[in-house]
């Protein structure tokens, strides 16, 4: 084992068995009235939290797996550094159609923008993150303000967006690349692909792209995109994703972690030698003190 791995492995057990000594937690808070199936969210926040900064955090899983306690090691260092952490659930496929997991996170951050006070949060300093399919959920209500103006937010709130490793911010071109492997080099796609996620109607693939609505001047907060160097899919799309929102003047950095994967990058975030770790405290914190 070598050094390196030992002190990560030393660092985060410390994390683990000391985090009920330096946070509160609350489980299963339904954010809707009456609550279905999913609609509930986990609230972690340092004793005696008041008007903190807020991280809102969306898992991933393929839009048809995954869970808010999908959480690593984040918590604990996010309550560390003076924030409070919220981790949501949302409705899954096929049970509901696409639409409905959008909402549902929209519905979430309805919810914190009326209660989060009550838990030690700030309702006007909130930055939303996700991993995967979470980024896709995380980029697309960051960007399409239809979602949260139906539940009373304005993009005001939101003074960061951090995605992490998403493959469908602009959804047309990630099916034309999957299906052009397929032609060219006889790949399989993916079981189910993303036809089968959201469905074969071209209207709403662009629609649920995040890419399609980026326009100058509407309030989308600053980007920090996170992906994996080497991953040919995710680094295009976060590129492409970089690229819209700076050709609208919207601050923006992309980020390609190098050796690591898709699910490590996710795990690794908020170890302190961490280079993604890195970026993302350098993001948040001009942006965390702006706010004040």
């Amino acid at each position: 084992m070598s050094n390196s791995f030992a002190m990560k492995a030393v660092f985060v057990f410390l994390l683990l068995v000391s985090a009920a000594q330096a946070q509160q937690l609350k489980s299963n808070i339904p954010y809707a009235d009456p609550p279905q199936d999913r609609q509930v969210l986990d609230i972690y926040a340092p004793d005696g939290a008041k008007n903190l900064p807020v991280v809102f955090w969306i898992h991933g899983g393929g839009w048809q797996a995954g869970d808010k306690t999908d959480v690593q090691i984040k918590p604990r260092v996010f309550t560390e550094r003076g924030y409070v952490f919220v981790s949501t659930n949302y409705r899954l496929l096929p049970n509901v159609e696409m639409d409905v997991l959008v909402r549902d996170v929209a519905k979430a951050l309805g919810w914190m923008d009326k209660h989060i006070t009550e838990h030690g949060g700030d309702p006007k300093r909130i930055f939303v993150m996700g991993h995967s399919a979470g980024a896709q959920l995380a980029a697309l209500i960051c960007i399409d303000d239809r979602y949260l103006k139906a539940e009373g937010v304005s993009f005001d709130v939101l003074k960061g967006c951090v995605p992490v490793d998403g493959d469908t911010y602009d959804l047309p071109a990630m099916i034309m690349t999957a299906e052009l492997r397929q032609m060219v080099h006889g790949l399989p796609l993916p079981t189910p692909g993303h036809r089968g996620k959201f469905g074969n109607d071209p209207k709403k693939h662009v629609d649920f792209s995040a890419v399609t609505h980026v326009t100058k001047g509407k309030g989308i907060p600053p980007f920090l995109i996170l992906h994996v160097a080497g991953h040919p899919d995710t680094t295009a799309q976060a590129k492409r994703l970089g690229a819209v929102l700076q050709q609208a003047e919207i601050p923006v950095k992309v980020f390609g972690a190098q050796e690591t994967t898709h699910n490590k990058l996710n795990a690794d975030l908020g170890l302190p030698d961490d280079a993604a770790t890195l970026e993302l405290f350098k993001f948040l914190g001009p942006l965390t003190a702006k706010g004040l």
